[in-house]
């Protein structure tokens, strides 16, 4: 599955690269607090990098199957995977 990156998220997550949750967030055209409800209720799969708190990434393969699991069409996002 192969989808062209909306213009924000193509300079904030090149190709290739883990997404961050405000290229999910604006990709979803949700709020950024809907992606870590997301996350914490262990829908979307991520991990923590960094110190302290440090901050969540998802791989493009977990935001993928996300996208499938809720049967989201990712050419509607305008994500590439």
């Amino acid at each position: 599955m192969h989808v062209e990156l909306i213009s924000h998220a193509q300079t904030e997550a090149p190709s290739g690269e883990p997404l961050r949750v405000k290229d999910i967030a604006a990709a979803l055209r949700v709020s950024t607090d809907s992606v870590y409800t997301e996350i914490k209720a262990g829908r979307l799969a991520s991990y923590r990098v960094g110190v302290g708190r440090g901050t969540h990434r998802v791989s493009r393969a977990a935001f993928a199957q996300y996208l499938q699991d809720r049967g989201i069409p990712a050419s509607e996002l305008a994500v590439a995977l």
